[in-house]
């Protein structure tokens, strides 16, 4: 598939809007609190802790101090780590990627203990667990 004059000028129109809407001049890790600050074109600063992030989580201070913005401000490297968070997906709270995040997400909810959560299980429990789930016809 061959890209057209129009589809380049497409392109850079979508990118020129994303660095716009803001992308990141300066980024640091703060060792006393943990967490990365992204300083933004726009005034912004994003904060996080590293714990939220893919690829962050179990990582030494030296190593997540390290960090690279690419040429467009659209991306954060860690060149030790290779990890690469996206800078507009942060500001909209995606931390990493799809299927990373479903996965954080399901656990968050998993390990969630509501009273809701916690009568539904004492019920189950009462008519002996689980339901079993249904064999498929021919297996």
């Amino acid at each position: 598939m061959a890209i057209t004059e129009r589809d380049l000028a497409k392109a850079e129109k979508r990118m020129a809007a994303k660095r716009e809407a803001g992308h990141a001049v300066s980024a640091r890790y703060d060792r006393r609190r943990s967490r990365v600050v992204v300083a933004l074109n726009t005034g912004v600063e994003l904060t996080f802790p590293t714990q939220l992030a893919e690829g962050l989580a179990d990582a030494s201070p030296d190593s997540l101090a390290e960090i690279e913005i690419s040429p467009a401000g659209l991306g954060l490297h860690w060149p030790r780590l290779d990890a690469d968070l996206y800078v507009p997906a942060l500001l909209q709270g995606v931390f990493g990627s799809k299927r990373w995040m479903a996965r954080q997400l399901g656990a968050e909810g998993g390990r969630s203990r509501t009273a809701a959560k916690i009568a539904a299980s004492r019920e189950n429990g009462r008519k002996g667990g689980r339901p079993r789930k249904p064999m498929a016809a021919g297996a």
